[in-house]
């Protein structure tokens, strides 16, 4: 998918003795989206400001060791082993003839090393050069920054697509606003910023700003722009959007202490695992301590300062917990951290409490598992028939508000509340809105200028294409029944190519996928961790379009 954007200059940070700023340069091509002010909390900001850098630069998936250099050495030995070998029938012939090929082989490699000598060293020095000096150009894709009534807030995906970080700042981060406009867009962003934004000091006057004129530079009494054309896997755009969904999901919730968290930070650094399971389990008591015990050396850090204060007792197992680390910088000025776990293997979200902001941190279930192929939460999410007219309503108004809950939409439209979820799920699936999980609003942010290809993105796995095709070829059938408490199970029969299946859906109050069962393959291999299977789409969409 490719996104063409338009900045005016590049985004940079100056500082000298007394004073610095930070001058983002936007797209260009967007609505004109800008903010004018000076930091207040700025050492803060600094830290906050780093720790997404950390997300942006994340990549932990495995990287194979290269032997090509081994594999190369080893033909060479090839026939001097061989020689060495047949030593024995003619101990003298065979030592004149390795002796030979040896000499033959050290010129050879001689002159090899002189031919392509030049090459490697270019080749390194293009290589070196380009992580020094061009870092950006090894990364995916600038942050996505919004600019709304009550505040501003950075979005980034990591490398390897399994990490998302969000940064939230009230305007009481910024002692002075001079003028801002609400909206969205992308920012230039390079690895030199994050050396920069390093020099941010207490005692310095600092400026704050985003410009739609960026930081321009005059040559002739004419702008340059420079034009960037980034092609982004559908994965990436997958995965963006899905994560508004994984966070409607219903998940224990519990406050750590920010030394729990250092804790937890400790124990990774001290100690690496060499084999599985590399999973933390929470045991969560009501009115007892949060435990954590780490796997494989079952070692429990018990966190006394951080009571459980959820309804029953449960037991979660999270991996992929190396990403923690990202927050270990945030440390020191967190008031304390905010966890939702959603369910074993499922992804789970931190969010450290800065005062006047937050950083959300969202884990896909394991490092390799991220939100785009195994992560199918969108699916989970609510989802209506909704027809085009109460759609459109539900946005013109909160397209007004930048930011509301579906309580408030629903009074304001005269709409059911169902009708309203049913609506907003569209739209953060379309990527116009996102689900902000540390004050339930939902929050006008368009993720791109051109409408996206929902064709192309609609399905983003082969079970969500089938269940819909099983209801167009009208293969399911169910009955429903309320449970009281619990909420509405849908008990199907759906006719595949070769026997009948029986899922079972439980579907909460929010419209949400609570719990369920199929006797499928898929689900007996997966359960729940790489999202329902096709028969339990099936159900659902079946149910939705009685």
């Amino acid at each position: 998918m490719l996104f063409n954007y338009r900045y005016s200059g590049n985004s940079q940070v100056y500082s000298n003795a007394s004073s610095a700023g930070i001058s983002f340069a936007p797209d260009t091509r967007r609505d004109p989206t800008f903010f004018v002010g000076k930091l207040h909390k700025k050492i803060a900001f600094r830290e906050a400001i780093s720790a997404l850098h950390d997300v942006v630069v994340s990549d932990l998936r495995f990287k194979p060791k290269d032997k090509t250099a081994y594999k190369e050495w080893a033909a060479q030995q090839e026939s001097l082993w061989l020689a060495e070998y047949m030593n024995g029938f003619d101990t003298k012939a065979a030592d004149d003839r390795i002796a030979t090929l040896k000499n033959q082989l050290h010129d050879i490699s001689a002159e090899r090393d002189r031919v392509m000598g030049p090459f490697y060293k270019a080749r390194k020095t293009y290589f070196d050069y380009l992580y020094q000096k061009d870092r950006d150009a090894w990364f995916v894709l600038d942050p996505v920054i919004s600019v709304h009534p009550d505040e501003m807030f950075f979005e980034c995906f990591s490398q390897d697509e399994s990490t998302y970080g969000k940064l939230s700042a009230n305007y009481n981060v910024f002692k002075e606003v001079n003028e801002f406009e609400c909206g969205t867009t992308n920012i230039d962003y390079s690895a030199a910023l994050y050396d920069e934004f390093q020099k941010i000091r207490d005692y310095k006057e600092t400026d704050f700003k985003i410009d739609p004129g960026g930081f321009q530079v005059q040559t002739s009494q004419e702008e340059l722009y420079h034009e960037v054309k980034i092609d982004l896997p559908d994965s990436w755009v997958r995965g963006f959007l899905q994560v508004s969904s994984a966070m409607t999901l219903p998940a224990a919730t519990f406050d750590l202490h920010p030394m729990d968290v250092y804790n937890f930070c400790s124990w990774l650094r001290r100690f690496k695992e060499k084999k599985g399971p590399r999973s933390i389990r929470f045991i969560l008591e009501p009115g007892k301590p949060v435990r954590a015990i780490f796997e494989p050396w079952n070692q429990e850090i018990v966190c006394a300062r951080s009571l459980y204060t959820g309804p029953q007792s449960r037991e979660i197992r999270i991996w992929g917990r190396r990403r923690l680390l990202i927050l270990e910088r945030l440390i020191p000025i967190a008031k304390k951290f905010t966890v939702h776990l959603t369910g074993n293997g499922l992804p789970s979200f931190y969010i450290a409490d800065l005062g006047d902001m937050q950083f959300t941190l969202g884990l896909s279930g394991w490092t390799a598992n991220d939100w785009s192929r195994a992560g199918q939460f969108d699916l989970m999410a609510p989802r209506a028939i909704v027809d085009d007219s109460a759609k459109l309503k539900v946005f013109a108004d909160l397209k007004t508000r930048w930011m509301a809950k579906p309580e408030t939409i629903a009074h304001a439209t005269s709409l059911d509340k169902a009708t309203v979820l049913g609506a907003l799920g569209i739209y953060t699936q379309a990527g116009k809105v996102i689900f902000d999980l540390h004050t339930g609003f939902y929050r006008l942010r368009e993720l791109s200028r051109e409408p996206l290809p929902l064709d192309d993105l609609r399905f983003s796995n082969p079970e969500e294409a089938a269940g819909n095709k099983l209801v167009q070829e009208k293969r399911v059938q169910f009955t429903e029944k309320d449970i009281p408490g619990v909420g509405l199970q849908l008990t199907g029969t759906v006719k595949g190519s070769h026997r009948v299946y029986h899922p079972v859906i439980t579907i909460d109050a929010d419209e949400r996928l609570s719990n369920a069962h199929c006797d499928c393959n898929f689900y007996a291999s997966n359960k729940l961790y790489k999202g329902p299977c096709e028969h339990m789409l099936g159900l659902r969409i079946a149910h939705a379009q009685k």
